[in-house]
């Protein structure tokens, strides 16, 4: 049996470690079986980050399933696996290859947890095919950091979330117990394969961390533990990325989380990362809800 293939029949990639045998059809928390990955979309991607979109894109890939719930998922065709199609190894390098000559600085691994030692024989495949732009992995932080070990050699950058501090938050809007405790070591353990952040000539990361935070409405306390545990702990060794773009779908279920952030919550949290000597971060500005982040996933680029 391949990696794939022992890890599939009783899986544990995830905090979940739910022992689903996706192998043989049964369905993990993630909402994925099968012996491939599924994705829904790839191509340019300009908005992320300048140092990873720069200026012509970063090559985004997006699996489909999610091992995370959040109520406010503006990916949740996406994330509950209602869209995507099988990727085998071979097709992953082709569709790299073919993001690199779009011209691509990264090739972004959107919520790939699920699916990481079959993308894990894509990534050599892609290497030989002469892809040699870096591999990020942007996922949702809650990780397990005996899975994200897998990883070192084959990702030099990683893009996590650290959505909440406390435990109640996380349960509510993520049924996602410990998340804070598993977003700790999966961050530290990113660090450790990664280093500070390095970039190229043209100010793209090349290795390193890059945390995101998004601020929900009416939990600035909440945002202010996170940046300040992550000020304290890493310093200038990640990168923080602030964001306002909090957008309230039709979907969501709680009351507080059906209107947007507002300009005053957002300036609060950015007063106090400039309190903390916070200097290491991208802050957003201007009205980010918009329906831009949110692209079509109906297979363009993996058919």
């Amino acid at each position: 049996m391949s990696l794939s293939e022992t890890i599939l029949t009783s899986c544990e990639l995830c905090p979940r470690k739910c022992g689903a045998d996706r192998l043989h059809g049964q369905k993990g928390f993630c909402g994925e079986t099968g012996r491939y990955p599924r994705a829904a979309r790839a191509g340019l991607h300009l908005w992320e980050e300048p140092c990873v979109s720069g200026e012509t894109g970063s090559g985004t890939i997006f699996f489909s399933g999610c091992t995370m719930r959040c109520d406010y998922c503006q990916n949740r065709s996406l994330s509950r696996g209602e869209v995507g199609f099988p990727v085998t190894p071979e097709r992953f390098a082709k569709i790299c290859l073919s993001l690199e000559k779009q011209g691509a600085n990264n090739i972004n691994l959107v919520t790939p947890t699920h699916f990481l030692p079959m993308i894990l024989e894509g990534i050599p495949l892609a290497r030989e095919a002469g892809v040699t732009v870096p591999f990020l992995m942007n996922c949702g932080g809650y990780e397990r950091a005996e899975t994200l070990r897998l990883l070192e050699g084959s990702v030099s950058v990683y893009l996590p979330d650290f959505k909440y501090w406390e435990d109640e938050t996380a349960i509510r809007y993520s049924s996602a117990p410990e998340y804070r405790d598993y977003a700790k070591k999966a961050i530290r353990e990113m660090v450790r394969q990664t280093g500070k952040p390095v970039f190229n000539e043209k100010g793209i990361l090349q290795r390193g961390v890059i945390v995101r935070h998004l601020l929900l409405p009416g939990h600035l306390e909440e945002s202010k533990k996170i940046l300040e545990y992550l000020s304290d702990e890493y310093g200038d060794r990640i990168i923080l990325s602030i964001m306002n773009q909090y957008t309230p779908m039709p979907e969501v279920i709680f009351p507080e989380l059906k209107r947007p952030v507002t300009e005053e919550e957002y300036e609060a949290l950015v007063f106090f990362a400039e309190e903390l000597g916070i200097e290491n971060a991208y802050i957003q500005e201007g009205g980010t809800v918009t329906e831009s982040f949110i692209p079509a996933f109906d297979g363009t680029g993996i058919l």
